[in-house]
């Protein structure tokens, strides 16, 4: 797969309307091109969008490893359960946030910082579990 074949790809996943993978076939191309423009970035932040803390923090743990990001030390997991939860996760900074979410949706949205303009942008929402172990 191209850069352009990849960002092509991740763009058909934008905020304003929703796209479903449908297939194994299309969440497998999805990894890989987000993988891709991952390689060409210097920095990405993740934003997170779960029903709860446990999900969200395991959707981001999943995200950073297969990103080959370090897992942090510390995360805010112990603060109290908060219902639907936003987290935005900075890999420059390795620094998180966490508050409460009152929209419907749930995803993850991959913000990618580079000096190619080509790659700067906000790709997503994509599935919580796309890069975890079950799928």
């Amino acid at each position: 797969m191209s850069i352009e074949e990849a960002l092509k790809l991740l763009k058909e996943y934008g905020c304003i309307k929703l796209k479903i993978a449908q297939s194994s076939e299309e969440e497998e191309a999805l990894r890989q091109a987000i993988l891709l423009v991952n390689q060409g970035s210097e920095s990405i932040n993740l934003g997170i969008c779960a029903d709860n803390n446990e999900e969200g923090f395991k959707a981001l743990k999943s995200y950073l490893q297969a990103l080959g990001y370090p897992l942090p030390n510390t995360l805010p997991e112990d603060q109290p359960e908060l219902g639907a939860v936003y987290i935005k996760y900075n890999t420059q900074r390795q620094a998180s946030y966490l508050d409460s979410y009152t929209g419907t949706y749930r995803g993850v949205l991959v913000s990618c910082q580079s000096e190619n303009d080509q790659l700067v942008g906000t790709y997503g929402h994509f599935p919580l579990d796309l890069f975890s172990e079950e799928a």
